[in-house]
């Protein structure tokens, strides 16, 4: 902070400071930069509860994210009062979100009418395959050329079909014109922004271009994909550029500030990387894997199961770029399932301590297909599989499994996206939570065969959304020249092994991916009181009516011989 102080009498006056909000699947943080410096000032951390109500479903409650937010922000402000920093010094807030999670709102009690359906929810099974059937061909591809996106339960069209189909109340508030829909980006604009007393309804770009409504080309809301879907377009937010005012903080210690930039988690990770130029890419380690590849300001379409997406429009008159991504739904959620739901580990960090020190997983092999597979499978239908067990196996062994099947994935994604450019990656740039695990990095670098690069300050999604809006037209404390950035320090992981054993191991992975797939079919069907019955599967039936009937001749037959 050297250089960018000055006294004050009411605190330290600082260079400029720009906030920032970063709402993901499993926590919600509010973090504090030097515009200056892109030095991390403060931050607070809350964790937001995830509920299971079914089998496959994933929900969270939209005010325990609001009020998660509120709280994040009044515990920094107080960490930043107690420092002697004056809160006049912030003079922009950006917003980073989880993407697709699916709300819908009553916009004149302000109250959210279900909860937000989050980005890895399988309960669309039935609505996906019902829309793949009336389309031609039955091609889950249909849409790509206008959204970059196949038809699947993770994208928010799906969810908010679900919600009108399934829910009385978001009904019953479509047609009395009441409701308003949005991603969680959507959500806490317009309740920072005043809610019901003339709350600003909007998204960014990044948002919008993962809901399945949105034409990549046109780079607006389109009548044509909405009549698909057979979604009303009224009850969706405007859609705005990823830097720009959109309204003014209307409570809190912070009353007054704009919000000014706006990036799903992803591309907000991919800004904060400073991956501005055509071929850089990074993968960010969080409840899922991605892996993001700027392709400039045309549109590339993947041949190899990648989306097409938004990168980012940094500002109303700025072009837009556009990326390559894979997605994995399973990673950091992996390690949460092993302490939750398998008790084998107490911490996460308790994870790597158990894996090194075995070093290997000793031929076992953990597919995460907990939601099915997303790129570059797009395969709802497989589930979670562990294989090559022996009596030798233990808990250990299942760790190293685990950090080696978050590699995997991202192999496969990076393989995907070499084809797909043509031009292989070098290395690639790293984030997010599971970044502090050395041994995962180092693993990392192994089955890519490529150095792998971690920023020493971790926090890239929030810093990219405080970018963004620090350099906001209007706001304007943020260069986002890369020469007037500061360079930032980062540590290399290099390949260990060699790339023939690498290769044994990708294999046996993908072979275990195979042993994974067409596990569920379709949605299970709802017999809460009821038991199934054997013979509701026909062949199943007819082979036990023929058993009965071949065990009841032989007893004539064997009684007859007596």
């Amino acid at each position: 902070m050297n250089g960018t102080m000055a006294a004050s009498s009411n605190g330290i006056m600082l260079a400029p400071l720009v906030a920032a909000i970063d709402q993901g699947t499993s926590s919600t943080r509010f973090l504090v930069f030097n515009a200056k410096t892109a030095e991390l000032l403060s931050h607070h951390q809350v964790e937001i509860k995830q509920s299971f109500p079914k089998e496959g479903w994933v929900e969270e409650d939209p005010k325990e994210i609001l009020q998660s937010v509120y709280e994040c922000m009044d515990r920094t402000c107080e960490k930043l009062t107690q420092l002697n920093i004056d809160l006049s010094n912030i003079k922009a807030i950006g917003v980073t979100n989880q993407r697709e999670t699916t709300l819908v709102w009553d916009k004149e009690t302000g109250e959210p009418l279900y909860n937000a359906i989050v980005w890895l929810d399988l309960r669309t099974q039935s609505t996906v395959e019902r829309l793949i059937n009336k389309t031609p061909g039955r091609n889950k591809n249909h849409l790509k050329h206008k959204t970059g996106l196949p038809i699947s339960t993770y994208f928010s069209a799906v969810k908010l079909r679900w919600l009108m189909d399934n829910v009385e109340k978001v009904q019953e508030a479509v047609l009395s014109h009441r409701a308003m829909f949005g991603t969680v980006d959507s959500w806490l604009i317009w309740c920072l922004t005043g809610g019901k007393k003339g709350g600003v309804h909007c998204t960014d770009v990044t948002n919008a271009s993962r809901t399945m409504l949105f034409n990549i080309h046109t780079m607006d809301w389109d009548p044509e994909l909405c009549k698909y879907f057979d979604l009303p377009m009224e009850i969706l937010p405007k859609v705005r550029s990823s830097s720009e005012i959109y309204g003014l903080m209307k409570s809190g210690p912070l009353t007054g500030v704009p919000i000014s930039g706006c990036l799903g988690d992803q591309s907000a990770a991919l800004v904060g990387q400073m991956c501005f130029k055509d071929g850089q890419a990074k993968n960010t380690y969080g409840t899922g894997c991605f892996l993001l590849k700027n392709v400039g300001t045309k549109p590339v379409m993947s041949d190899h199961g990648l989306l097409t997406t938004v990168a980012y429009k940094l500002g109303r008159d700025q072009p837009a770029c556009y990326a390559l991504e894979g997605s994995v739904a399973i990673a950091g959620a992996v390690v949460r399932w092993l302490q939750d739901n398998l008790g084998i580990i107490q911490t996460s960090a308790e994870l790597e301590k158990l894996a090194a020190d075995v070093g290997t997983s000793y031929g076992c092999y953990f597919v995460p297909a907990f939601s099915g597979l997303y790129a570059p499978y797009w395969e709802p239908s497989a589930r979670g599989i562990i294989c090559g067990l022996t009596q030798f196996t233990n808990r250990s062994h299942l760790a190293f499994a685990a950090l080696e099947a978050v590699c995997f994935q991202t192999r496969e994604i990076l393989d995907a996206m070499n084809q797909d450019s043509g031009i292989p990656l070098s290395q690639l740039q790293v984030d997010g939570g599971m970044t502090s695990n050395r041994l995962l990095m180092q693993l990392q670098a192994d089955i890519l065969c490529i150095p792998v690069v971690k920023p020493s300050m971790p926090e890239t999604t929030a810093l990219g959304a405080a970018m963004a809006a620090g350099a906001a037209e209007g706001v304007s404390v943020w260069s986002l020249n890369p020469e007037d950035l500061t360079e930032v320090t980062s540590e290399k992981f290099e390949p260990q092994i060699n790339p023939e054993e690498s290769e044994l191991r990708y294999a046996r992975w993908k072979k275990a991916v195979q042993r994974a797939m067409n596990w569920e079919t379709t949605e299970p069907v709802n017999n809460e009181n009821e038991e199934t019955s054997i013979f509701s599967s026909v062949p199943l039936g007819f082979y036990i009516l023929g058993s009965m009937f071949m065990l009841i001749g032989a007893k004539y037959i064997a009684a007859g011989q007596k």
